[in-house]
């Protein structure tokens, strides 16, 4: 039975590889480059909502894999404003994902030899 004090929050709502006939509900200027659930769910917690998170297939795109989050609904908030919100922590969240990858760890350093 379908729980109307959630919103559902797909993964292809965010995704700037696709159309906005094939699902995705936010300006490419704010979208990213296939998200993951993972990156969705961290930028909800962010928010302070207790993201609910499904792998399933968005019905647009049956045979691609893809998942939502379910997020509870907020009083004067809208789903649209919702996205916006997510779409932009979303971004945040890969960008820092990126920043970390790009960081050398210390194993990775090489060493200095010395000529004596």
């Amino acid at each position: 039975m379908k729980d109307y004090k959630r919103q559902v929050l797909w993964l292809d709502y965010f995704n700037s590889s696709l159309s906005r006939e094939k699902g995705r509900r936010i300006p490419l200027d704010r979208a990213v480059k296939d998200p993951k659930l993972e990156e969705l769910i961290e930028a909800a917690k962010r928010l302070g909502y207790s993201p609910e998170p499904e792998t399933v297939k968005h019905p647009k795109r049956m045979w691609s894999p893809s998942g939502y989050v379910s997020i509870e609904k907020r009083a004067q908030i809208k789903k649209g404003a919702a996205i916006s919100e997510v779409a932009k922590m979303l971004s945040t969240v890969r960008g820092e994902k990126a920043a970390a990858s790009a960081q050398p760890t210390k194993g990775s350093q090489k060493q200095k030899t010395q000529k004596h």
